[in-house]
Protein backbone atom coordinates (compact mmCIF):
# COMPACT_ATOMS: atom_id res chain seq x y z
CA UNK A 1 0.00 0.00 0.00
CA UNK A 2 1.45 3.36 -1.05
CA UNK A 3 1.39 6.10 1.61
CA UNK A 4 0.01 9.19 -0.13
CA UNK A 5 1.04 12.58 1.29
CA UNK A 6 -1.29 15.59 1.35
CA UNK A 7 0.80 17.28 -1.37
CA UNK A 8 0.61 14.06 -3.41
CA UNK A 9 -3.18 14.16 -3.25
CA UNK A 10 -3.32 17.94 -3.82
CA UNK A 11 -1.40 17.73 -7.11
CA UNK A 12 -3.44 14.82 -8.37
CA UNK A 13 -6.70 16.54 -7.44
CA UNK A 14 -5.60 19.76 -9.16
CA UNK A 15 -4.69 17.94 -12.38
CA UNK A 16 -7.84 15.88 -12.47
CA UNK A 17 -10.50 18.14 -10.96
CA UNK A 18 -9.57 21.64 -12.13
CA UNK A 19 -11.10 22.06 -15.63
CA UNK A 20 -8.20 24.08 -17.09
CA UNK A 21 -5.47 21.83 -15.73
CA UNK A 22 -7.45 18.73 -16.60
CA UNK A 23 -7.61 19.85 -20.24
CA UNK A 24 -3.86 20.52 -20.29
CA UNK A 25 -3.18 17.11 -18.78
CA UNK A 26 -5.45 15.35 -21.27
CA UNK A 27 -3.49 16.86 -24.16
CA UNK A 28 -0.16 15.88 -22.66
CA UNK A 29 -1.34 12.35 -21.86
CA UNK A 30 -2.05 11.72 -25.55
CA UNK A 31 1.15 13.32 -26.87
CA UNK A 32 3.31 10.78 -28.78
CA UNK A 33 6.35 13.08 -28.74
CA UNK A 34 6.33 14.41 -25.18
CA UNK A 35 6.97 12.51 -21.98
CA UNK A 36 5.70 13.94 -18.72
CA UNK A 37 6.08 13.06 -15.04
CA UNK A 38 4.71 14.85 -11.98
CA UNK A 39 6.19 14.43 -8.48
CA UNK A 40 5.15 15.71 -5.06
CA UNK A 41 7.41 17.90 -2.91
CA UNK A 42 9.23 14.84 -1.55
CA UNK A 43 10.03 13.62 -5.07
CA UNK A 44 7.54 10.74 -5.23
CA UNK A 45 5.85 10.13 -8.57
CA UNK A 46 2.21 11.20 -8.77
CA UNK A 47 1.42 10.96 -12.49
CA UNK A 48 3.11 9.81 -15.72
CA UNK A 49 1.93 9.70 -19.33
CA UNK A 50 2.39 6.89 -21.86
CA UNK A 51 5.29 8.55 -23.72
CA UNK A 52 7.24 8.94 -20.48
CA UNK A 53 6.72 5.24 -19.69
CA UNK A 54 8.17 4.34 -23.09
CA UNK A 55 11.11 6.72 -22.70
CA UNK A 56 12.30 5.30 -19.40
CA UNK A 57 10.98 1.75 -19.95
CA UNK A 58 8.73 1.63 -16.92
CA UNK A 59 5.06 0.76 -16.43
CA UNK A 60 2.67 3.19 -14.80
CA UNK A 61 1.88 0.83 -11.92
CA UNK A 62 5.60 0.46 -11.20
CA UNK A 63 6.26 4.23 -11.35
CA UNK A 64 3.43 5.71 -9.27
CA UNK A 65 4.47 6.08 -5.64
CA UNK A 66 8.19 5.51 -6.25
CA UNK A 67 10.81 8.16 -5.71
CA UNK A 68 11.82 9.73 -9.02
CA UNK A 69 15.49 8.84 -8.45
CA UNK A 70 14.54 5.14 -8.52
CA UNK A 71 13.32 5.60 -12.10
CA UNK A 72 15.83 8.16 -13.41
CA UNK A 73 18.79 8.31 -10.98
CA UNK A 74 20.28 11.48 -12.47
CA UNK A 75 17.07 13.49 -12.50
CA UNK A 76 17.16 17.14 -11.41
CA UNK A 77 13.54 17.32 -10.25
CA UNK A 78 14.58 17.21 -6.54
CA UNK A 79 16.88 20.16 -7.23
CA UNK A 80 14.01 22.13 -8.80
CA UNK A 81 11.84 21.46 -5.73
CA UNK A 82 14.61 22.59 -3.40
CA UNK A 83 15.61 25.75 -5.28
CA UNK A 84 12.07 26.61 -6.46
CA UNK A 85 13.51 27.59 -9.85
CA UNK A 86 12.80 25.91 -13.20
CA UNK A 87 15.52 24.27 -15.31
CA UNK A 88 14.63 24.71 -18.98
CA UNK A 89 15.91 23.60 -22.40
CA UNK A 90 18.43 21.08 -21.03
CA UNK A 91 19.74 18.28 -23.31
CA UNK A 92 19.19 14.85 -21.74
CA UNK A 93 19.67 11.27 -22.84
CA UNK A 94 17.74 8.29 -21.47
CA UNK A 95 17.77 4.77 -22.97
CA UNK A 96 19.38 6.11 -26.17
CA UNK A 97 16.68 8.77 -26.52
CA UNK A 98 18.05 12.28 -27.06
CA UNK A 99 15.70 14.67 -25.31
CA UNK A 100 15.25 18.31 -24.39
CA UNK A 101 13.96 18.47 -20.82
CA UNK A 102 12.08 21.17 -18.90
CA UNK A 103 11.66 20.89 -15.14
CA UNK A 104 9.21 23.30 -13.48
CA UNK A 105 8.22 23.69 -9.79
CA UNK A 106 4.54 23.58 -8.84
CA UNK A 107 3.23 26.14 -6.30
CA UNK A 108 0.03 26.15 -4.26
CA UNK A 109 -2.10 29.26 -3.59
CA UNK A 110 0.09 30.17 -0.59
CA UNK A 111 3.20 30.24 -2.77
CA UNK A 112 4.61 27.01 -1.33
CA UNK A 113 6.25 24.42 -3.57
CA UNK A 114 4.16 21.22 -3.55
CA UNK A 115 5.90 19.35 -6.35
CA UNK A 116 7.42 19.59 -9.82
CA UNK A 117 6.74 18.69 -13.46
CA UNK A 118 9.28 17.08 -15.78
CA UNK A 119 8.65 17.43 -19.54
CA UNK A 120 10.79 15.59 -22.09
CA UNK A 121 10.69 16.40 -25.84
CA UNK A 122 12.33 14.30 -28.56
CA UNK A 123 15.22 16.32 -29.99
CA UNK A 124 15.80 14.55 -33.35
CA UNK A 125 15.66 16.61 -36.53
CA UNK A 126 12.23 15.37 -37.54
CA UNK A 127 10.78 16.90 -34.39
CA UNK A 128 12.06 20.46 -34.92
CA UNK A 129 8.68 21.97 -35.74
CA UNK A 130 7.04 20.00 -32.98
CA UNK A 131 9.64 21.23 -30.51
CA UNK A 132 8.95 24.85 -31.42
CA UNK A 133 5.24 24.23 -30.92
CA UNK A 134 5.81 22.59 -27.55
CA UNK A 135 8.04 25.43 -26.41
CA UNK A 136 5.24 27.86 -27.13
CA UNK A 137 2.90 25.63 -25.11
CA UNK A 138 5.44 25.67 -22.29
CA UNK A 139 5.52 29.46 -22.32
CA UNK A 140 1.73 29.50 -21.97
CA UNK A 141 1.93 27.13 -19.02
CA UNK A 142 4.60 29.29 -17.40
CA UNK A 143 2.22 32.23 -17.71
CA UNK A 144 -0.34 30.16 -15.81
CA UNK A 145 2.20 29.58 -13.04
CA UNK A 146 3.06 33.30 -12.99
CA UNK A 147 -0.62 34.08 -12.63
CA UNK A 148 -0.82 31.73 -9.65
CA UNK A 149 2.11 33.57 -8.04
CA UNK A 150 0.40 36.91 -8.74
CA UNK A 151 -2.68 35.68 -6.89
CA UNK A 152 -0.57 35.25 -3.76
CA UNK A 153 0.20 38.97 -3.79
CA UNK A 154 -3.30 40.25 -4.47
CA UNK A 155 -4.88 43.27 -2.78
CA UNK A 156 -8.40 42.33 -1.65
CA UNK A 157 -9.60 45.64 -0.21
CA UNK A 158 -11.19 48.51 -2.14
CA UNK A 159 -12.52 51.91 -1.07
CA UNK A 160 -15.81 50.16 -0.24
CA UNK A 161 -13.97 48.52 2.67
CA UNK A 162 -12.94 51.89 4.12
CA UNK A 163 -16.11 52.39 6.14
CA UNK A 164 -17.22 55.80 7.38
CA UNK A 165 -19.29 58.87 6.64
CA UNK A 166 -17.36 61.25 8.88
CA UNK A 167 -15.82 64.34 7.32
CA UNK A 168 -12.28 62.98 7.80
CA UNK A 169 -12.93 59.64 6.10
CA UNK A 170 -14.86 61.18 3.22
CA UNK A 171 -12.01 63.61 2.52
CA UNK A 172 -9.38 60.85 2.69
CA UNK A 173 -11.35 58.67 0.27
CA UNK A 174 -11.88 61.59 -2.11
CA UNK A 175 -8.20 62.52 -2.22
CA UNK A 176 -6.99 58.90 -2.32
CA UNK A 177 -9.21 58.11 -5.30
CA UNK A 178 -7.82 61.20 -7.03
CA UNK A 179 -4.15 60.22 -6.61
CA UNK A 180 -4.62 56.46 -7.08
CA UNK A 181 -4.00 56.51 -10.89
CA UNK A 182 -0.62 58.22 -10.46
CA UNK A 183 2.64 56.55 -9.40
CA UNK A 184 3.39 59.04 -6.62
CA UNK A 185 4.93 57.68 -3.43
CA UNK A 186 2.51 57.72 -0.50
CA UNK A 187 2.99 57.74 3.28
CA UNK A 188 0.04 56.66 5.46
CA UNK A 189 0.18 57.54 9.15
CA UNK A 190 -2.15 56.79 12.02
CA UNK A 191 -2.50 54.68 15.13
CA UNK A 192 -2.48 50.88 15.03
CA UNK A 193 -5.76 49.43 13.89
CA UNK A 194 -6.98 52.47 11.96
CA UNK A 195 -6.89 50.70 8.57
CA UNK A 196 -3.62 51.80 6.98
CA UNK A 197 -3.23 48.63 4.93
CA UNK A 198 -6.89 48.77 3.87
CA UNK A 199 -6.25 52.24 2.44
CA UNK A 200 -3.03 51.10 0.75
CA UNK A 201 -4.77 48.16 -0.92
CA UNK A 202 -7.70 50.35 -1.96
CA UNK A 203 -5.32 52.80 -3.66
CA UNK A 204 -3.60 49.91 -5.47
CA UNK A 205 -6.92 48.47 -6.66
CA UNK A 206 -8.03 51.88 -7.95
CA UNK A 207 -4.83 52.32 -9.97
CA UNK A 208 -3.73 51.03 -13.35
CA UNK A 209 -1.39 48.69 -11.44
CA UNK A 210 -4.20 46.56 -10.06
CA UNK A 211 -3.47 43.72 -12.50
CA UNK A 212 0.00 43.39 -10.97
CA UNK A 213 1.18 42.37 -7.51
CA UNK A 214 0.57 44.10 -4.19
CA UNK A 215 3.51 43.01 -2.02
CA UNK A 216 3.50 43.70 1.72
CA UNK A 217 6.65 43.88 3.87
CA UNK A 218 6.43 44.36 7.64
CA UNK A 219 9.69 46.17 8.39
CA UNK A 220 9.36 45.47 12.12
CA UNK A 221 8.88 41.72 11.72
CA UNK A 222 11.95 41.02 9.56
CA UNK A 223 15.27 40.72 11.45
CA UNK A 224 17.73 43.49 10.62
CA UNK A 225 20.29 41.10 9.11
CA UNK A 226 17.67 39.64 6.74
CA UNK A 227 15.84 42.80 5.71
CA UNK A 228 18.18 43.65 2.83
CA UNK A 229 17.83 40.20 1.22
CA UNK A 230 14.07 40.33 1.83
CA UNK A 231 13.74 43.62 -0.03
CA UNK A 232 16.39 43.36 -2.73
CA UNK A 233 17.04 39.62 -3.17
CA UNK A 234 20.36 37.88 -3.74
CA UNK A 235 22.30 35.99 -6.39
CA UNK A 236 23.51 32.42 -6.36
CA UNK A 237 26.46 32.06 -3.96
CA UNK A 238 26.03 35.55 -2.46
CA UNK A 239 26.54 34.13 1.04
CA UNK A 240 26.67 30.84 2.92
CA UNK A 241 23.28 29.17 2.76
CA UNK A 242 22.06 31.15 -0.25
CA UNK A 243 19.65 29.20 -2.44
CA UNK A 244 21.05 27.90 -5.69
CA UNK A 245 19.99 30.22 -8.47
CA UNK A 246 19.45 33.12 -6.06
CA UNK A 247 16.16 34.64 -5.00
CA UNK A 248 14.25 37.77 -6.07
CA UNK A 249 13.46 40.35 -3.41
CA UNK A 250 10.10 41.87 -2.66
CA UNK A 251 10.81 44.86 -4.91
CA UNK A 252 11.27 42.54 -7.90
CA UNK A 253 8.14 40.58 -6.99
CA UNK A 254 6.22 43.88 -6.99
CA UNK A 255 7.46 44.80 -10.49
CA UNK A 256 4.68 46.69 -12.30
CA UNK A 257 2.62 46.80 -9.10
CA UNK A 258 2.86 48.19 -5.57
CA UNK A 259 5.12 47.48 -2.60
CA UNK A 260 3.68 48.30 0.82
CA UNK A 261 6.34 48.99 3.47
CA UNK A 262 4.44 48.64 6.72
CA UNK A 263 5.91 49.98 9.98
CA UNK A 264 8.56 51.89 8.05
CA UNK A 265 9.55 53.67 11.27
CA UNK A 266 11.10 50.41 12.51
CA UNK A 267 13.54 50.20 9.60
CA UNK A 268 17.19 50.36 10.78
CA UNK A 269 19.22 53.40 9.72
CA UNK A 270 21.62 51.29 7.66
CA UNK A 271 18.72 50.01 5.58
CA UNK A 272 17.17 53.47 5.30
CA UNK A 273 20.13 54.72 3.28
CA UNK A 274 19.97 51.71 0.93
CA UNK A 275 16.22 52.15 0.47
CA UNK A 276 16.74 55.84 -0.29
CA UNK A 277 19.20 54.96 -3.06
CA UNK A 278 16.75 52.50 -4.62
CA UNK A 279 13.93 55.06 -4.50
CA UNK A 280 16.10 57.77 -6.04
CA UNK A 281 17.62 55.66 -8.81
CA UNK A 282 14.57 53.44 -9.42
CA UNK A 283 16.89 50.48 -9.82
CA UNK A 284 18.64 47.89 -7.65
CA UNK A 285 21.25 45.17 -7.65
CA UNK A 286 20.68 41.90 -5.84
CA UNK A 287 23.15 41.11 -3.07
CA UNK A 288 26.19 39.52 -4.68
CA UNK A 289 25.02 40.53 -8.15
CA UNK A 290 26.31 42.85 -10.85
CA UNK A 291 23.19 43.10 -13.00
CA UNK A 292 21.03 46.21 -12.51
CA UNK A 293 17.29 45.71 -12.29
CA UNK A 294 15.22 48.70 -13.42
CA UNK A 295 12.16 49.09 -11.22
CA UNK A 296 8.61 50.06 -12.08
CA UNK A 297 7.12 49.87 -8.60
CA UNK A 298 4.89 52.21 -6.66
CA UNK A 299 5.90 52.60 -3.01
CA UNK A 300 3.33 53.04 -0.26
CA UNK A 301 4.63 53.10 3.30
CA UNK A 302 2.89 53.29 6.66
CA UNK A 303 3.74 53.95 10.27
CA UNK A 304 2.10 54.59 13.63
CA UNK A 305 5.14 56.56 14.82
CA UNK A 306 5.88 60.28 14.72
CA UNK A 307 8.53 60.34 12.00
CA UNK A 308 9.30 64.04 12.44
CA UNK A 309 10.08 63.41 16.10
CA UNK A 310 12.29 60.47 15.07
CA UNK A 311 14.16 62.78 12.67
CA UNK A 312 14.88 65.16 15.57
CA UNK A 313 16.28 62.20 17.52
CA UNK A 314 18.37 61.11 14.49
CA UNK A 315 16.63 57.72 14.33
CA UNK A 316 15.09 58.34 10.92
CA UNK A 317 16.68 59.92 7.84
CA UNK A 318 15.18 63.26 6.90
CA UNK A 319 15.95 62.80 3.19
CA UNK A 320 14.19 59.40 3.16
CA UNK A 321 11.18 60.93 4.92
CA UNK A 322 10.79 63.54 2.19
CA UNK A 323 11.17 60.86 -0.47
CA UNK A 324 8.42 58.75 1.12
CA UNK A 325 6.16 61.63 2.10
CA UNK A 326 5.29 62.91 -1.38
CA UNK A 327 1.61 62.41 -0.59
CA UNK A 328 0.47 61.93 3.01
CA UNK A 329 -2.73 60.50 4.45
CA UNK A 330 -3.31 60.59 8.21
CA UNK A 331 -6.03 58.18 9.24
CA UNK A 332 -8.03 59.38 12.26
CA UNK A 333 -8.45 57.21 15.34
CA UNK A 334 -11.87 55.75 16.05
CA UNK A 335 -12.37 58.04 19.04
CA UNK A 336 -11.99 61.01 16.66
CA UNK A 337 -14.91 59.81 14.54
CA UNK A 338 -17.47 58.20 16.90
CA UNK A 339 -20.23 58.91 14.36
CA UNK A 340 -18.73 56.15 12.19
CA UNK A 341 -18.97 53.47 14.89
CA UNK A 342 -22.57 52.39 14.05
CA UNK A 343 -21.65 52.02 10.35
CA UNK A 344 -18.50 50.08 11.20
CA UNK A 345 -20.36 47.93 13.70
CA UNK A 346 -22.99 46.86 11.17
CA UNK A 347 -20.34 46.26 8.50
CA UNK A 348 -18.31 44.10 10.89
CA UNK A 349 -21.47 42.32 12.04
CA UNK A 350 -22.17 41.13 8.49
CA UNK A 351 -18.55 40.06 8.14
CA UNK A 352 -18.50 38.15 11.44
CA UNK A 353 -21.88 36.53 10.82
CA UNK A 354 -20.38 34.89 7.75
CA UNK A 355 -17.10 34.03 9.45
CA UNK A 356 -18.60 32.59 12.65
CA UNK A 357 -21.88 31.32 11.14
CA UNK A 358 -23.84 33.55 13.52
CA UNK A 359 -27.17 35.32 13.02
CA UNK A 360 -26.75 38.57 14.94
CA UNK A 361 -29.43 40.97 13.76
CA UNK A 362 -28.66 44.17 15.65
CA UNK A 363 -27.99 46.05 18.87
CA UNK A 364 -30.05 47.74 21.55
CA UNK A 365 -29.85 51.53 21.70
CA UNK A 366 -28.01 51.39 25.02
CA UNK A 367 -25.48 48.87 23.65
CA UNK A 368 -24.79 50.99 20.60
CA UNK A 369 -24.47 54.09 22.77
CA UNK A 370 -21.87 52.29 24.89
CA UNK A 371 -19.91 51.30 21.78
CA UNK A 372 -19.95 54.91 20.59
CA UNK A 373 -18.76 56.31 23.93
CA UNK A 374 -15.89 53.89 24.45
CA UNK A 375 -12.50 55.35 23.40
CA UNK A 376 -11.25 52.22 21.49
CA UNK A 377 -7.46 52.53 21.94
CA UNK A 378 -7.03 49.67 19.44
CA UNK A 379 -9.33 51.38 16.94
CA UNK A 380 -11.16 49.36 14.26
CA UNK A 381 -9.12 46.23 14.94
CA UNK A 382 -10.11 46.29 18.62
CA UNK A 383 -13.76 46.91 17.73
CA UNK A 384 -13.77 43.87 15.46
CA UNK A 385 -12.13 41.70 18.12
CA UNK A 386 -14.63 42.89 20.75
CA UNK A 387 -17.59 42.07 18.51
CA UNK A 388 -16.17 38.64 17.70
CA UNK A 389 -15.83 37.96 21.42
CA UNK A 390 -19.46 38.95 22.01
CA UNK A 391 -20.73 36.85 19.10
CA UNK A 392 -18.85 33.80 20.31
CA UNK A 393 -20.51 33.78 23.73
CA UNK A 394 -24.11 34.62 22.94
CA UNK A 395 -27.03 32.70 21.50
CA UNK A 396 -29.17 35.83 21.24
CA UNK A 397 -29.77 37.67 17.99
CA UNK A 398 -29.78 41.15 19.52
CA UNK A 399 -26.67 42.42 21.34
CA UNK A 400 -27.37 44.27 24.57
CA UNK A 401 -25.24 45.79 27.33
CA UNK A 402 -25.33 42.46 29.14
CA UNK A 403 -23.26 40.97 26.33
CA UNK A 404 -20.45 43.49 26.83
CA UNK A 405 -19.64 43.50 30.55
CA UNK A 406 -16.00 44.27 29.80
CA UNK A 407 -17.01 47.67 28.40
CA UNK A 408 -19.63 48.40 31.06
CA UNK A 409 -17.20 47.66 33.91
CA UNK A 410 -14.60 49.96 32.41
CA UNK A 411 -17.04 52.86 32.46
CA UNK A 412 -18.17 52.07 36.00
CA UNK A 413 -14.60 52.00 37.30
CA UNK A 414 -13.20 54.99 35.42
CA UNK A 415 -15.13 56.74 32.63
CA UNK A 416 -11.98 58.62 31.61
CA UNK A 417 -9.69 55.60 31.65
CA UNK A 418 -6.79 55.97 29.21
CA UNK A 419 -8.15 59.16 27.67
CA UNK A 420 -4.95 60.90 28.73
CA UNK A 421 -2.81 58.40 26.80
CA UNK A 422 -2.49 57.75 23.10
CA UNK A 423 -2.43 54.21 21.77
CA UNK A 424 1.25 54.58 20.86
CA UNK A 425 2.08 55.48 24.47
CA UNK A 426 0.14 52.50 25.82
CA UNK A 427 1.88 50.14 23.36
CA UNK A 428 5.32 51.48 24.28
CA UNK A 429 4.69 51.10 28.02
CA UNK A 430 3.26 47.60 27.65
CA UNK A 431 6.06 46.40 25.34
CA UNK A 432 8.78 47.89 27.57
CA UNK A 433 7.31 46.30 30.68
CA UNK A 434 6.93 42.88 29.03
CA UNK A 435 10.51 42.87 27.71
CA UNK A 436 11.89 43.95 31.11
CA UNK A 437 9.97 41.22 32.95
CA UNK A 438 11.02 38.56 30.46
CA UNK A 439 14.69 39.54 30.72
CA UNK A 440 14.42 39.37 34.48
CA UNK A 441 12.89 35.88 34.32
CA UNK A 442 15.73 34.51 32.19
CA UNK A 443 18.55 36.31 34.00
CA UNK A 444 19.14 38.67 31.03
CA UNK A 445 19.67 35.81 28.56
CA UNK A 446 18.67 37.72 25.42
CA UNK A 447 18.42 34.71 23.11
CA UNK A 448 16.14 32.92 25.59
CA UNK A 449 14.08 36.09 26.07
CA UNK A 450 13.69 36.48 22.29
CA UNK A 451 12.49 32.87 22.06
CA UNK A 452 9.88 33.42 24.79
CA UNK A 453 8.70 36.69 23.22
CA UNK A 454 8.50 35.07 19.77
CA UNK A 455 10.76 37.57 18.04
CA UNK A 456 14.19 37.39 16.40
CA UNK A 457 17.14 38.20 18.73
CA UNK A 458 18.20 41.14 16.52
CA UNK A 459 14.71 42.64 16.87
CA UNK A 460 14.94 42.24 20.66
CA UNK A 461 18.38 43.91 20.70
CA UNK A 462 16.94 46.92 18.85
CA UNK A 463 14.09 47.23 21.33
CA UNK A 464 16.42 46.88 24.34
CA UNK A 465 18.49 49.73 22.93
CA UNK A 466 15.35 51.72 22.14
CA UNK A 467 14.01 51.40 25.71
CA UNK A 468 17.46 51.61 27.38
CA UNK A 469 16.88 48.33 29.20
Amino acid sequence: MISRSRDHQTIEQALTRDPVLANIWDVLIDSPHEGMVVVDKKGYVVLVNRTYQEMVAVKRKDAIGKHITEITPNTKLPEVIQTQHPILYEPWEVNNHKLIVHRIPIFNSQGEVIGAIGKSLFADSSSGKLLALKLRQLEKELELYKEEIRKIYTAKYTFNNLIGESKQIKEIKRLAQRVAPSSSTILITGESGTGKEVLAQAIHNASNRKQHSFVRVNCAAVPENLLETELFGYEDGAFTGAKKGGKPGKFELAQGGTIFLDEIGEMPLTMQSKLLTVLQERELERIGGVKTVTLDVRVISATNQNIEEMINKSTFREDLYYRLNVINFKLPSLRERPEDIPLLTHYLTDKLNQKLHCQIEGYTDKAMDLLKKYHWPGNVRQLENALERMFSFTEDKIISVEHMPFLENIFKDDPNLMKQQTLAEVIVETEKELIAKTLQQVASNRNKAAEILGIHPSVLYRKIKKYSL
